[in-house]
């Protein structure tokens, strides 16, 4: 841990996949005394879960996409977020900037490394994704949540340092408890979730697939479902039909309580849920969003998978009679339920917030970036108040 405190500047938005981490980092450097700032754009800025303590800095970002015509527009956003960024690393004088992947990030790291400030990239998939492929070349280190980053240049492996992905402290707090008691003749308690918006297939094929197990499984069923509100009528006669119990919700506010009662998991393959079971160890059924950027969730459950914690089911073949055969595979014997989560449980990286901290404070800043108390007065401004009127001017 440094022994003064540093300015760091974060920089992340647009889905929670890239925010949940950066609100995770903050609160650790901040614990450990530092001053942190958020760089972020419009849709960032609305995400929940921010730090009360963290101040978020709305920065134009730009984005690239199919279409060339858009891609002057996305330029001329890009430049003008770098620009900005510029001024703002002026009178908070950050360390390091870290970025965590996303156009919203690029303009904050073009910024911190045409200044010559340290940078870094987090990476919470199993493929390095566009924005940073892009900077790989020009940060100082790059961070990664798997052993195993697809898309990654092997010149550039000396900078990488595996830290694993932050989780929520609440789903953390889960990780020495034990997997809940599973037995010949007991519950089996199945989670389903699609993200945040739940999942059109899941909703589709899972009912059916779990009407489809040997009776005396099917008997002890106990089914949460997240759905999309469109879909939960036609989920919730599908269950009433096939007689399984099932609480159905387009959101819980107890997704972390739920996962810890659980004991299997079927939804999909994003960095932060991946993150999450194998933070609390819990078994899952995987199936990955086809249309992901360069198929990342197929390349996330590859670790969680190999070590047999998981099973992954490609969309295409997701059908109720796969479904079912896969279930009666992982639950027809108690032990080796058990065994799949404890896989799952090894797979986790529950130190991920501080490991990243600790390579973010490896950068060591100047006696100008430390705040100097001469006489028991501050002789460098308070990093966030100057950071605050800069970008209020």
């Amino acid at each position: 841990m440094s022994g003064a405190n540093r300015h760091f500047v974060l920089a992340a938005g647009g889905t929670g996949g890239h925010l949940i981490p950066a609100f995770a980092l903050a609160t650790e450097l901040e614990r450990r005394g530092h001053h942190v700032a958020l760089i972020t754009d419009a849709r960032g800025a609305q995400i929940p879960g921010k730090p009360d303590f963290l101040t978020a800095h709305v920065l134009p970002a730009g984005r690239f996409g199919k279409n060339p015509v858009k891609w002057i527009g996305g330029a001329r956003a890009v430049w003008r977020g770098r620009r900005m960024a510029m001024r703002l690393f002026e009178s908070f004088q950050p360390t390091a900037v870290v970025g965590f992947g996303g156009y919203p990030a690029l303009p904050a790291l073009l910024a911190a490394t045409s200044a010559s400030i340290p940078s870094v990239i987090h990476e919470q998939n199993a493929v390095l994704g566009r924005v940073n492929r892009l900077l790989a070349r020009r940060v100082d280190a790059i961070a990664t949540a798997y052993p195993e980053i697809d898309r990654l240049k092997p010149g550039h492996g000396h900078k990488v340092h595996l830290v694993g992905n932050p989780v929520r402290h609440e789903v953390l707090s889960l990780r020495d408890e034990d997997f809940p008691p599973f037995t010949e003749d007991g519950l089996l308690r199945v989670l389903v979730t699609g993200g945040s918006q739940g999942a059109r297939v899941l909703s589709e094929v899972v009912p059916d697939g779990l009407a489809m197990l040997q009776p005396a499984l099917r008997a002890r069923l106990q089914v949460t479902q997240q759905c999309r509100p469109e879909d939960l009528e036609a989920v919730r006669q599908r269950y009433a039909g096939h007689d399984i119990p099932a609480e159905l919700g387009t959101y819980f506010e107890d997704m972390a309580a739920r996962l810890a009662d659980a004991h299997l998991f079927i939804g999909r393959a994003g960095a932060s849920t991946i993150a999450e079971l194998t933070a609390v160890g819990r078994p899952a059924i995987l199936i990955p969003l086809p249309i992901a950027t360069d198929d990342h969730q197929a390349a996330n459950t590859r670790e969680m998978v190999q070590a047999g914690g998981a099973r992954a089911i490609r969309q295409q073949n997701f059908t109720a009679k796969e479904l079912a055969k896969q279930i009666q595979a992982m639950a027809q014997r108690p032990e080796t339920l058990a065994n799949a989560a404890h896989a799952a449980w090894n797979c986790g990286r529950p130190k991920a917030a501080q490991e990243l901290a600790d390579l973010v404070e490896s950068f060591g800043g100047s006696e100008l970036m430390d705040v100097i108390r001469v006489g028991g007065e501050e002789a460098v401004p308070n990093g966030r108040e100057a950071l605050a009127r800069e970008a209020a001017e």
